[in-house]
Order: C-alpha cells, then structure tokens, then sequence
C-alpha cells in the first residue's frame, strides 16, 4: 500500500466526452483512497468543464474545491489539432510547452486510461519512470511505452479502468459515482430552464450520435417526446453542435418541447434536475449515469456490454440482429431501427414510475 503522503500521479485520458466520463469514476475511488495524492489530468481542452468549472479562470486551474473536486492540476491538449497540423511550428510549441509542465510535476506514477498511442505519447513526455497501462490496451502499439501492464478482467469500460487505477498502489478500488464539478453560474441557468419548486417531472432527449450508424431517427424521438408530453412530462431536447436540425424537428413535431442549445457545464447542471435521459450511446447518456439519474439507452452497433449505462438505473434497448461495428456508416444501423418507440416509452415508464414517487 502507497503511503507517501505526497504521492503525485498523473492521469492521461484523452478521447471523446463519454472516454472521459468512463474514467472518472476510477479517478474518483483513487482520490477517496488517498485524499492526501496529488492527481493532476490531461485532458482535450474542450473536455475541461468535466473536471472543472467553466467559469473557474484560467487555462491551468488549480486546487480542490467544489469547482474543481477531482483534480488538483488540469493540463490541456489538444491532440486532434495537433494530428492535423503536425509540423506546425504552433504544434512543436504547444507540445514542449506540455512536455515542459508535465515533467515540472515530477510525477511518481503515470497513469494511462486510455490505451491509444497518442496517450501513451503524451504519457511520455512527463519523463516518469512509472507509466501504467493495460496489457490489452485500445491500439496495441500503446502497450510499448508502458513500463507496467495490467491485466484486466471487467467486462465494462469502467471497471477495466477500476482495475487500472487499482494498480497505482495495489489498492481495492470499488466502482463509486464520480465527482463532478459544480457550476454556480450554470446551476443558476438551468433553474431558469428547470425550476426546483416546479412539481413536473422533465425528460431529457439527446437524438444526436458521433455517427449516423448509432443515431436513431429523429422522427421517432418526436414521436416519444410527444408520448411523454402526453403523460404529463416536461421535455427537455439536447442539441449537441452540429446536431441543431435534429432539435429542431423533435421541437417542431413534439410543439411544447423545450430545445436547448448550452455549455458543457449547464448540461451538467441541466441533467442533476432531470428525472430521466433518454439517448443513443453519446456522452449525454454517460453524463447521465455519471450523475446517478436513469437511462433509456437505444443501441445499435456499439456493444452495450463495454459502452453502455453504468452505475444507474437504465433500460439498454438492443436489436438481437445487431453486432458490434464500429464502420462510420452514416445510415442507422438495420438492427437499431428495428426499435420502435412505443418500446422506448414503455422502457420510461418503468424507470420513471419511481422517480415519480420520489
């Protein structure tokens, strides 16, 4: 067992908005094991409200606090735009000017929850002897830039990511809901949005996916909007960028639904106040599951089993004919649209039933 009361590990998890909700709770059990750690993240800058405050100041916030209750140090990257631009001289700059903080960390461990060669790279440029990553990472080159590896046995993405961060000090991590940040001024939006005193219960529909394989169709999210309009609910529809049509056509089928258009951190503060989310597998669902509230998850070709809700009380609608493709078709994936949505509402029922007794 780790002991050193300063203890400094960093965590690399890069990816998408759902990567990183599925290594917060591993995150988030280290940290309640070792309050006294310093873990610092580096994370995609546009993922920073997941781990801080928007409104706390500055590129490179620091200290716990409500704000910020995970963390100690946020360091941000930009791999996508580097991948882009990759003999810029912004990009070479931006990389020694991350290289040059990392190693002023002077980290005892590193730790890899991702399992891609970019992370395994960024992992790298701390100069820690100890860098920490699956056996079986993501993209298997990854494992060459780790000095340890780590068999994992969980069938979720989240406790694979346990069983990692386990590995730091060879504790027994439970999985546990993650710390999230609190935003007073995104908490004060969404009480405009949704207030407290009001006694109607309100759903939240997110139609959008990262690809057209996993989106199910916008008519028939409509279509359930109008069916829990009906039964006396409020619905809120989330519209991520570049998904505005998508609200839009559910706004104008459903006619008293509510399209909102908002920061990472009012989504946050939006979904503590919902009674259920109802969504494909994006990083609104994760959110979701993240903050304990119930799912509908309506899936297609990304396994439920690695990707789906967790740590909640959910509903995973799947197509026996659907099997894992992770092809960036843009067609709904034939299994997917098998679902219909008398089958989602019916799916809300059962996890709003409770919620309305509550």
């Amino acid at each position: 067992m780790q002991t050193q009361s300063k203890f400094r590990l960093l965590v690399v998890r890069l990816g998408a908005m759902g990567d990183i909700l599925h290594a917060l709770p591993a995150v988030t059990a280290l940290r309640r094991s070792h309050p006294s750690w310093v873990i610092d993240w580096v994370v995609e800058s546009r993922w920073k409200a997941l781990l801080a405050a928007e409104s706390l100041a500055g590129p490179h916030p620091t200290q716990r606090n409500p704000g910020q209750p995970l963390v100690d140090t946020i360091h941000l990257a930009t791999t996508k735009q580097w991948r882009n631009r990759a003999l810029s001289v912004q990009t070479l700059q931006e990389i020694r000017t991350l290289r040059r903080d990392l190693r002023a960390g002077d980290y005892d461990a590193v730790l890899d929850l991702q399992g891609a060669i970019r992370s395994a790279l960024v992992c790298r440029l701390a100069g820690c002897r100890r860098v920490i990553g699956e056996a079986n990472p993501r993209e298997s080159i990854a494992r060459l830039f780790f000095t340890e590896q780590v068999v994992t046995c969980g069938a979720h993405v989240i406790e694979q990511d346990v069983e990692l961060a386990a590995a730091v000090a060879g504790d027994e991590l439970e999985t546990t809901l993650p710390m999230l940040p609190i935003d007073p001024a995104a908490e004060d939006w969404a009480e405009q949005i949704l207030p407290a005193v009001s006694g109607q219960k309100a759903v939240l529909i997110n139609p959008g996916a990262g690809w057209g394989a996993k989106r199910w169709p916008v008519e028939r999210y409509a279509a359930v909007a109008v069916g829990l309009i009906g039964r006396g609910f409020r619905v809120v529809v989330n519209a991520g960028p570049g998904e505005e049509a998508l609200a839009d056509a559910i706004e104008a089928s459903a006619g008293s639904a509510t399209r909102i258009n908002c920061s990472l951190g009012q989504l946050i503060a939006l979904t503590r106040r919902v009674a259920l989310v109802i969504a494909g597998d994006t990083g609104p669902l994760h959110l979701a599951c993240a903050l304990g509230r119930p799912v509908v998850g309506i899936y297609g070709p990304t396994d439920p089993s690695r990707n789906g809700p967790y740590g909640t009380r959910f509903k995973v609608l799947r197509s026996p004919e659907s099997r894992r493709d992770h092809t960036r078709r843009e067609a709904p994936e034939a299994g997917l649209l098998t679902i219909q949505p008398d089958d989602v509402l019916t799916a809300a029922d059962e996890l709003l039933a409770p919620e309305i007794t509550r």
